[in-house]
């Protein structure tokens, strides 16, 4: 962990990672990618240290609420999380200057916030993502050593759902020959169904490797799955988007089943309802309601 002193926290879309860097090793993480000119090794975190008063500063000076998103880039609930505890202390102004909120994790650790996003939603609208990618935990141990389990995150999905919080998943990435079979998304869904989630974002049944991800990707796959690189080099070369060969047949089977369950599986739609900011006595009907 390093600290840096930020010139500023929210995007033009009024989104912010509060770290930089991860101490979740997923295998396959897109934020390693050479094109976002981290000048630091992935692993040491970088903490911006004004962070809270720059986002105290920024909600002051906006004329009007909107969503403000957390987790694009870098969990908000890394392991580091417990200790400097900034996404709680920017839950708290979001709370305090009346905005919305969502964020993006793979961490059980959401529900330590359990409180605040509570009260967020009870006055605006809160909505948690939570990254699924594998049903089998040992393979998800594999992939994502360091974040909660698969059955963790559902455990902490069924919270939310039962404390009337909105959830979305993200059914990404699938890599192929490793997730990409019908058991794994039938699991994934099965427990999606059941905690009730509102939406789940997919991209498609595959994975993206840019410069720098790709090489990391490899080399995890040397580690775990010997002889599975050279597969993936022999059909893929250095193509950014690969496919799984069981592509169709798992993107009939996810929409059959998200159709069955009335899970929302536009992404275009959830990322509108996602950025749509909300007054609970004014709201319209959404996504979310």
């Amino acid at each position: 962990m390093h600290y840096v002193t930020a010139k500023g926290i929210l995007s033009a879309k009024n989104n912010m990672n509060l770290y930089r860097g991860c101490q979740h090793g997923c295998i396959y993480c897109d934020s390693r990618s050479a094109c976002y000119h981290m000048e630091h090794a992935f692993e040491d975190v970088e903490v911006k240290e004004n962070a809270i008063p720059l986002l105290e500063e920024a909600l002051r000076r906006k004329r009007k609420p909107c969503m403000i998103g957390m987790g694009a880039m870098t969990d908000p609930y890394i392991p580091l999380e417990e200790e400097l505890c900034h996404t709680r202390q920017a839950l708290e102004l979001i709370e305090k200057y009346g905005f919305g909120a969502t964020l993006i994790t793979k961490s059980a650790r959401v529900l330590r916030d359990l409180d605040l996003l509570k009260r967020i939603n009870r006055q605006a609208k809160c909505v948690v993502q939570m990254t699924l990618t594998t049903y089998d935990e040992a393979l998800c141990r594999k992939i994502e050593p360091g974040v909660s389990t698969t059955k963790e995150r559902f455990e902490a999905l069924k919270i939310l759902r039962d404390a009337g919080i909105p959830t979305v998943v993200w059914l990404c990435p699938i890599l192929p020959f490793v997730n990409d079979t019908e058991e794994n998304i039938n699991g994934i869904l099965d427990d999606c169904a059941e905690a009730k989630v509102k939406g789940i974002i997919c991209f498609g049944m595959g994975l993206t490797l840019r410069e720098g991800n790709r090489e990391y990707f490899y080399q995890q796959l040397d580690r775990h799955f010997p002889g599975l690189k050279e597969k993936y080099i022999r059909r893929y070369g250095n193509a950014y988007l690969l496919d799984s060969p069981n592509s169709r047949q798992l993107t009939r089977l996810f929409r059959r089943r998200c159709n069955e369950a009335g899970i929302l599986h536009d992404n275009d739609r959830i990322f509108q309802d996602l950025n749509t900011f909300e007054i609970k006595e004014q709201a319209q009907m959404s996504l979310f309601d």
